[in-house]
């Protein structure tokens, strides 16, 4: 489960921070935290002690991202998360000491924004600069169209969101997506 936080100086608008209200599930399934935060290493202990056992942050607020993989590392599957409009050059960790790359597919913040296409390229680029072993997240604007589109670039973890949760009947979307996945 990819649980968003957002504190309000990454992007203007702001989520809960508390991961204690998580706790009561993360024993039963892994929990993965994107963080969309300044500093967000400060964040990784206590999402670490509430359960979690994926830290994606962001780069874009991050003064160091070797020190953010490290302390991520004692925690559990760490990766770095890269926003709509920062090139992949910003990333300075080499993608053999990361778990995952999270690749936000719209500008981050706000859920329900439009898929934008060209952010695939930064996959494309990926999966040329490393194969085909590190797993790639895309995140924004996931629904059963675009989930083709970023899985023929080479995606191999998707995060749907609005998609799912402003229909009728989330469990359908989600089999839907599943389908889509074959």
């Amino acid at each position: 489960i990819h649980i968003d936080i957002i504190d309000g100086k990454f992007a203007p608008n702001a989520t809960f921070i508390d991961p204690e209200l998580f706790s009561k599930y993360t024993k039963d399934v892994l929990f993965e935290v994107h963080l969309m935060t300044d500093e967000p290493i400060q964040y990784l202990k206590p999402f670490a002690d509430a359960g979690f056992k994926r830290f994606l942050g962001h780069i874009e607020k991050m003064s160091d991202q070797v020190e953010f993989v490290a302390q991520g590392e004692l925690l559990g599957e760490v990766g770095l998360a890269v926003d709509g409009p920062t090139p992949l050059d910003a990333i300075k960790v080499p993608y053999s000491d990361l778990d995952c790359v999270l690749i936000m597919s719209v500008k981050a913040g706000e859920s329900g924004q439009a898929f934008t296409p060209e952010y695939l390229e930064k996959v494309e680029t990926l999966r040329q600069a490393q194969g085909q072993f590190l797993p790639i997240e895309i995140d924004g604007g996931i629904n059963d169209k675009t989930i083709i589109q970023a899985r023929n670039f080479g995606v191999t973890r998707f995060v749907a969101n609005s998609f799912l949760f402003n229909s009728q009947n989330p469990q359908a979307q989600y089999e839907l997506l599943e389908k889509q996945l074959g």
